[in-house]
């Protein structure tokens, strides 16, 4: 039925009354585009009811399922009038007949328009026949035909249908459609899996019960396999049924690599085969099955298969390749499980629908329908190198992995091979020729389940530089554009060997835009490790204006590209500004332009002649704001403002990535760290959390800055003539409260400081001078006064976050040093900040949404992830939490959720640098045994 009235959503269900108060039908939908409704009968809900009454009538103690017989031949019917039917076929004798056995004012009859394959009726009835009789009874109407189907379950029906005027009798078997719906699915690393329904494949025109993609998650988004897919075979193993796909998961191991076909409702006709890497680190839990209990209306999980079943290790890791480490993927004491994601986390956290809004879901929902919607706003950037060079060992003697009985002449051979295969790179420069085996192709993605840190998106590429490459480490550098966060699957491919293998963050410099990854040489095999080599660094003498530089990088199709470029200013400041959602942005920091490059999407290495890497050309991220104006009326009040993640490309001086390189070499005095079987310890870094910015020294002068400082500042640097000026402190740093936001810094330690470098310079100085307490002597003018003042620094390590904690659906963690740069912290000690939502979630129903801090709950204060793990591990499932908040703004709110350890239980994500692998653990869920 349909009705002129402005139904809105979320009424669907409600009873549509008469003027007497009686309920004449169902309130099924409504156009937004107009003000019409739509109206369900009753007829059939009311057939429902009794049986549900029945069924309640008949328990005395508990309520038990009651089933509700509903029949389906898996075709669909239309109704269409009998001058349609006519064209069709319909003789006009069977019309007369329909006719006369119907009511008065029929108008039509019901015409098959799709036969599902493989259903009870496929083969039998084709689109196009009408619909005469059922059982000897004339149907021309749909509730006829659902009653005489719902009261046929399992039983025959005869059925007479003319087709092109031919009349026709079959005899079907009623399906019972309970029996294909599936009431269980599958959740593996966030992906959701089930067989498919009669929906499904009704619109698809697929058989019911394949395994059916209704989400790819993770694993399977990553490998490339979009959403509805059907699949049709992994790890060379046919699938027919869920069950096959279970039997084959269960036998890998974390970090294999295995092949799946599958095919979509787009193209069905060809299969596609894409190469699936289970999860190395648990991002997720275990695979589990959630089934239906019609008893008590919920879903519970189990897992898909035994926690001590043996496993098998993978071997598909490229030629050469070791296989993946790492134990079974289920063998977890936990119970939550192992590799993949919380089983009822996944649904939602696993397939990229996770918010940092802060308004409402539906105005910052992020749907990702397609394959290619979560990958939008990833960085393609068609050559990235980022270039580095080898203080360490190089040379590789005779090892007892190979069965090489003379690997200097194999060496040859390949080297021979590999320069016959490059001729067309004969007109190459010396430095892309010397550069081109170093560089590495990097693809990363995030999983969804731990987006931290205001990373902006799940998908990056980019190119980066062999640094290191001994027997035992391999490490690359890249820019934080492309490696933004430590929790990420990071794969490389090699330009010197056609390899891929995993890498790991090892180190993220906490104020400079590079990132160090780790690779295990041994992976490449004897032939990958004659080719695969180290750039030499030059991090000295600094490049000047007026220089020739040789930019050099990689295109996707590991292509090397160079130009010769000369530098236009070799000490441009960076001026980035935040973004909406505070992540990572470059401060502090000067960077090399060129006259000429390849774009804001090429990024690479600046060499000398000689190939000798002075600077990576790496990638930067920020934000551009654009306003528009409505359609209608283009006036200033309908101005709307909008912003976009835009990147560019600058040079990095070496000299940052050449002192940290040294200090892994040489065993730095830091936290040790599990690099390819052997703890290495790692350097911490001694930074002023500071955001300086520089100011020409003929602005300074109008502040009030006398002659006597101008003049030293000069003769300390006659190029760049500038202070340096505080833009803001860190929230928590050890300078907050000491340095203010205008400050001109003149000296330290009694030295003239001119620009970022001599800053970081005396900070690494207090690391040998143990004297001054970790504390610089500042001389500043403020207001027209000069001061000195013993100003705090402070030590990072390079692992960034390590830790997160997902409660009722948000993702939390302690305020990374984005968040702190905005210069506030909660006053009421501080607070654990929301870095995401799920949608769905119980913080979605009740509005805690992220960039914001959780200051309490239940009226205890939570000013660290410790205390906040402490409090909420005590509360109880249904149980009304009040939580009060604190925006980014300065806002405060106190608002209540409703807390469910069902589907939300409270987890936690960890790193362990002792085993350098993600950790998943339950903090409090429910027992499904007792549901």
């Amino acid at each position: 039925m349909q009705a002129a009235s402005g139904t809105k959503g979320g009424s669907s269900g409600s009873p549509v009354v008469d003027w007497l108060g009686r309920a004449v039908a169902l309130n099924a939908g409504s156009k937004s585009s107009s003000a019409s409704a739509f109206f369900l009968p009753l007829e059939r809900v009311v057939r429902a009811l009794k049986f549900l009454q029945k069924g309640r009538d008949s328990f005395v103690n508990k309520w038990e399922a009651v089933s509700i017989p509903r029949g389906t031949l898996q075709v669909t019917f239309v109704h269409k009038g009998f001058d349609e039917t006519r064209r069709l076929g319909l003789q006009s004798e069977t019309e007369q007949l329909v006719r006369h056995a119907s009511p008065l004012g029929e108008t039509g009859m019901l015409v098959v328009e799709n036969v599902v394959p493989g259903g009870p009726a496929y083969k039998c009835l084709e689109p196009g026949d009408v619909l005469v009789c059922m059982n000897g009874e004339v149907i021309t109407q749909f509730l006829k035909l659902e009653t005489l189907l719902d009261d046929s379950v399992n039983q025959k029906i005869e059925m007479q249908i003319e087709r092109g005027g031919k009349p026709l009798t079959v005899d079907l078997v009623v399906q019972d459609l309970h029996s294909i719906t599936p009431n269980y699915f599958l959740e593996v690393s966030g992906a959701v899996i089930h067989p498919l329904s009669y929906q499904q494949a009704r619109n698809f025109r697929f058989h019911c019960g394949l395994v059916y993609v209704s989400e790819p998650g993770y694993m399977l988004f990553r490998a490339g396999v979009p959403r509805h897919a059907i699949i049709k075979k992994f790890a060379g193993e046919e699938i027919s049924r869920l069950e096959d796909l279970i039997s084959g998961l269960c036998k890998l191991s974390r970090g294999a690599r295995v092949p799946l076909e599958y095919i979509s409702y787009m193209d069905r006709h060809r299969r596609k085969s894409v190469l699936v890497t289970v999860d190395r680190h648990e991002w997720y839990a275990p695979p589990q099955i959630y089934t239906r209990d019609d008893c008590t209306g919920l879903w519970t999980a189990k897992p898909a298969f035994q926690p001590d079943a043996i496993l098998l290790s993978s071997g598909i890791n490229g030629l050469g390749g070791r296989g993946s480490q790492a134990g079974p993927l289920s063998s977890e004491v936990i119970s939550v499980g192992h590799i993949h994601h919380d089983s009822h986390e996944e649904l939602t956290d696993g397939v990229a629908s996770m918010e940092t809004s802060y308004e409402h879901a539906s105005e910052g929902a992020h749907s990702r329908d397609e394959f290619d919607a979560g990958t939008k706003k990833r960085r393609v950037k068609e050559n990235f190198s980022s270039d580095g060079s080898v203080v360490a060992d190089c040379s590789f003697p005779e090892t007892n992995e190979g069965n090489l009985e003379d690997p200097n002449t194999m060496e040859n051979a390949v080297m021979g091979d590999f320069q016959a295969a490059n001729v067309a790179t004969a007109n190459a420069s010396l430095a892309e020729r010397a550069i081109e085996p170093t560089l590495v192709m990097l693809e990363v993605h995030v999983p969804p389940s731990c987006m931290l840190d205001g990373v902006h998106s799940q998908h990056f590429f980019g190119t980066g530089v062999i640094i290191y490459h001994s027997q035992n480490m391999g490490l690359v550098a890249v820019d934080k554009n492309t490696v933004a966060i430590s929790a990420s699957d990071v794969m490389l491919s090699f330009a010197a060997f056609p390899i891929e293998i995993p890498g790991e963050v090892v180190f993220l410099h906490p104020v400079h835009n590079y990132a160090l990854i780790s690779y295990d040489p041994l992976a490449l095999g004897a032939i990958g490790t004659s080719v695969v080599r180290a750039a030499e660094l030059l991090p000295d003498p600094a490049l000047r204006r007026g220089d020739s530089v040789y930019l050099v990088g990689l295109s996707r199709s590991l292509q090397a590209t160079s130009r010769k470029s000369t530098v236009t200013n070799p000490c441009a400041a960076l001026n980035i500004g935040s973004a909406d959602c505070p992540r990572y942005r470059a401060t502090n920091m000067e960077v090399i332009e060129l006259d000429t490059d390849f774009g804001s999407t090429f990024s690479g290495v600046l060499t000398d002649e000689h190939g000798r890497v002075q600077a990576i050309w790496g990638s930067f991220s920020t934000q551009v704001y654009t306003v528009s104006l409505s359609k209608r009326k283009r006036t200033s009040k309908n101005k709307s403002s909008s912003s976009e993640d835009h990147q560019f490309v600058r040079g990095i001086p070496i000299y940052a990535i050449s002192q940290v390189l040294e200090k892994i070499i040489s065993g730095a005095q830091g936290p040790p760290l599990l690099i390819n079987r052997v703890k290495r310890p790692m350097p911490l870094v001694r930074i002023l959390e500071v955001e300086l910015y520089p100011t020409l020294l003929s602005k300074a002068r109008s502040f009030g800055l006398s002659d006597d400082w101008v003049q030293a500042l000069v003769k300390k640097d006659p190029i760049r003539r500038q202070v340096l000026r505080v833009k803001g402190c860190l929230a928590g740093s050890k300078a907050e409260n000491l340095l203010e936001q205008g400050d001109m810094v003149l000296a330290i330690n009694k030295e003239p400081v001119t620009c970022f470098r001599d800053v970081e310079n005396v900070c690494q100085a207090l690391d040998k001078n143990e004297n001054k307490d970790g504390k610089l002597d500042m001389t500043i003018f403020r207001q027209g006064r000069e001061i000195d003042l013993l100003v705090g620094t402070d030590v990072r390590d390079g692992s960034g976050t390590t830790r997160v904690v997902n409660w009722c659906g948000c993702i939390v963690q302690d305020p990374h040093p984005a968040v702190r740069a905005l210069g506030f912290l909660p006053e009421e000690g501080h607070g654990v900040y929301v870095a995401r939502w799920c949608h769905g979630s119980p913080v979605h129903r009740y509005g805690l949404y992220a960039l914001q801090w959780i200051v309490e709950v239940n009226g205890k204060q939570t000013p660290d992830l410790d205390a906040f793990v402490n409090v909420t591990k005590e509360l109880e499932h249904g149980q009304f939490v009040r939580v009060r908040t604190v925006h980014l703004n300065g806002k405060p709110r106190v608002l209540t959720l409703k807390q469910d350890l069902h589907y939300w239980p409270t987890w936690e994500l960890r790193f362990d640098p002792d085993s350098a692998m993600w950790y998943r653990k339950t903090i409090k869920a429910l027992d499904y045994t007792g549901i």
